[in-house]
């Protein structure tokens, strides 16, 4: 393989095809499921609800959030996500709104992932999956959206978006980007970096190619969530006209966007 054709035939400022799902979970006031191809997770958003005394704050809610992996119990990986995941989204929300409350994400990887750089793109899909999961739920405001893409280096120093899992196997250089969009700042304000090399020496010129890599990146996922937002609202809104009737051929659907 070449650096500048990729296994499976993207360029390298293209991420693998993104879907959307709203799976309606039970229980929770939000829920949302976001892939980079098959690197994927689920997230489910409730509150503002009763806290523990012990985490309960008198200015503002407290945000929480879990990481729940494919399989056996949270580890310190897991928690280490977790504590990612809450920095990088925590710059969105609005908690003053709601003081002496919790508000609890719980994020669901739904793939597994068996080398160092596989995970950035698993963890880039759960802090979306996050995201959504609090768009969808309403009920904490936000000032904005945070999106994250994955970028890696491949063996001749090209940098890619997403990197695949079969490409993640040689990458050589890498990390998480994710970056703050709001009408008021349409070109995204880098909230997280988690960048890291196997040559054991920091590039400064590189990781911040990497970034303006990663900004085009993130701008696309940001695009397609409120594209994907406005194609719910369009159905639900002809739904709700009288004598309207929804098809489905499968009654297990959900409500998906693949873009």
């Amino acid at each position: 393989m070449t650096d500048a054709a990729r296994r499976d035939g993207r360029q390298p400022g293209e991420t693998r095809p993104l879907e959307i799902t709203f799976p309606g979970l039970a229980r929770v006031d939000g829920s949302a499921k976001f892939s980079f191809g098959d690197a994927g997770a689920l997230a489910s958003v409730s509150g503002p609800i009763e806290v523990r005394l012990a985490a309960e704050l008198p200015s503002k809610a407290t945000f929480e959030v879990m990481v729940r992996p494919l399989s056996n119990v949270p580890g310190t990986d897991s928690k280490s996500l977790a504590t990612t995941i809450r920095s990088s989204l925590e710059p969105s929300l609005i908690l003053t709104k709601s003081p002496r409350s919790l508000v609890q994400l719980v994020i669901q990887t739904l793939s597994p992932s068996h080398t160092v750089y596989g995970k950035d793109a698993l963890s880039a899909a759960m802090i979306n999956a996050g995201s959504l999961a609090l768009l969808k739920e309403g009920s904490v405001p936000m000032k904005g959206v945070v999106t994250a893409v994955a970028v890696g280096r491949l063996p001749l120093g090209t940098l890619v978006l997403d990197p695949s899992e079969e490409e993640a196997e040689t990458v050589q250089g890498g990390g998480v980007f994710a970056f703050f969009f709001a009408d008021a700042l349409p070109t995204g304000d880098c909230v997280w970096t988690g960048w890291k090399s196997t040559s054991g020496k920091y590039n400064e010129k590189e990781m911040l190619q990497a970034r303006e890599l990663a900004r085009v990146g993130a701008k696309g996922v940001y695009m397609a969530m409120r594209w994907g937002f406005t194609a719910q609202s369009v159905k639900q809104e002809v739904l709700s006209q009288p004598g309207a009737v929804e098809v489905k051929e499968d009654s297990d659907a959900e409500d998906k966007m693949e873009i």
